[in-house]
């Protein structure tokens, strides 16, 4: 049994942890719990039924539980219109998707948030030499960095007063940087300042991570396109593949006819039995984020108080997504933690996982992954770039009792490690 092996230092600060995460947790569930009613009224709103999951083979057509689950994305995330498809693969693809729908060439796009994630550099062009580039075929790149982790407002209104600017994006959460992620009232703020200077640019929003963490969405603060990945938030931990795209009528079906093609645009695609997974999981997303909320607070806080003291975000700050970053400054130290993630997975706990090269990232990478669905980062996963300053990316959990136990075990194999201070423990 786990419990039995946990020393009675780590227990007794779990159960400090406990008594002083009350009112944290608590906001949490009342989050939970608006965004379930939001979801649930949209179910009912829909009238969704139980044939809406028959699987629909071959092109896909008059698939009617697709139309149903696309309309209930639209209203969870403050939109018009949605793509929800397992066509899409993860939220990389939705996003190249949705650029190459959105930009011809000698168009340009800014990035509002700094350099994107690792995995969006080939894409774009920053890096590399794909004949199928952003670059490549035209576009233009510019970004405006964050100044203190915030938008550089004054940068932004003073660049898109030129109005040659087709698109700008917002990454909502910190990727693998050392930046905070981005909240809604900070998003809101921005998409203000843009309108005051430019009525016609596309605004899109990154929202991978982020999605259920607050009571609105960046859709709902006037985002034209949003974008993410079933395999995070809104999958629940049961959509087994899928990302979407959502926002206005006429993007997504640009977007869609990008997806197919010009004259078939939404009517076509095959769910491979895959709606029942899809309505699951975003009926079931509230409590996962919930827990994968919970599970970051707690994280924080017992590794706050056995001597890591370079953590983002703070058990007690903001979050606006399920992301939580340890830096470990070595080496052995990233690899030793990430293993300890591992070993409390339900899934591959005996795996002893090393550094490997991973598609669309520079430098090896260290991924903990003992999850139902490979890759899924809305289960208790942890994984990071071997580079410096060593960081974890620590995130998800699908139960919060699992992920309690597995922070227990992991924090146990540290100890036992010598990684983490005794002295500092109740």
């Amino acid at each position: 049994m786990i419990l039995e092996n946990i020393s009675k230092h780590v227990i007794e600060l779990s159960k400090q942890a406990e008594i002083d995460l009350k009112e944290i947790y608590d906001k949490i569930d009342e989050v939970a719990f608006y965004n379930s009613n939001r979801i649930l009224s949209a179910f009912i709103e829909n009238r969704v039924e139980y044939a809406d999951f028959t699987d629909r083979n071959g092109y896909g057509i008059f698939d009617s539980g697709r139309e149903k689950l696309e309309k209930i994305f639209a209203s969870i995330l403050g939109t018009e219109d949605a793509l929800v498809r397992t066509q899409i693969m993860s939220g990389t693809n939705a996003l190249y998707l949705a650029f190459s729908a959105l930009l011809k060439h000698g168009d340009t796009m800014i990035s509002l948030s700094g350099k994107p994630y690792d995995s969006l550099l080939k894409m774009v062009g920053i890096v590399g030499d794909s004949t199928q580039s952003l670059k490549a075929n035209g576009v233009s790149y510019e970004q405006i960095d964050l100044v203190d982790n915030k938008f550089d407002l004054e940068k932004i209104k003073e660049r898109l007063a030129k109005g040659d600017v087709k698109l700008v994006e917002i990454q909502r959460s910190r990727g693998y940087s050392s930046r905070k992620s981005l909240n809604i009232a900070q998003i809101e703020e921005c998409i203000n300042v843009i309108r005051s200077v430019n009525k016609n640019v596309i605004i899109m929003v990154d929202n991978c991570y982020g999605e259920l963490v607050e009571m609105k969405e960046p859709g709902h603060v006037g985002a034209d396109v949003v974008v993410g990945s079933l395999m995070k938030n809104l999958g629940g931990g049961i959509a087994t593949s899928g990302g979407y795209i959502a926002g206005k009528t006429k993007y997504i079906e640009m977007i869609a006819d990008r997806l197919t093609s010009p004259g078939v645009g939404k009517e076509l695609g095959a769910n491979f039995n895959q709606n029942s997974n899809f309505f699951k999981g975003v009926f079931m997303a509230p409590n996962a984020v919930k827990s994968a909320l919970k599970t970051q607070v707690f994280a924080a806080y017992m590794l706050e108080h056995t001597g890591f003291k370079d953590i983002s975000p703070k058990y007690n700050e903001y979050r606006t997504d399920i992301i939580q970053i340890i830096e470990l400054k070595t080496k052995p130290n990233l690899v030793a933690f990430a293993r300890s993630i591992q070993a409390s997975s339900p899934v591959d706990s005996g795996v002893y996982i090393m550094p490997a090269p991973m598609p669309g990232y520079p430098c090896d990478v260290i991924m903990a992954a003992g999850a139902f669905v490979q890759g899924s980062s809305i289960e208790l996963s942890a994984d990071g770039p071997l580079r410096e300053p060593y960081a974890v990316y620590f995130q998800g959990g699908l139960t919060w009792y699992h992920a309690k136990l597995g922070i227990l075990m992991s924090l146990q194999k540290l100890y036992e490690q010598k990684l983490v201070n005794e002295d500092m423990m109740c």
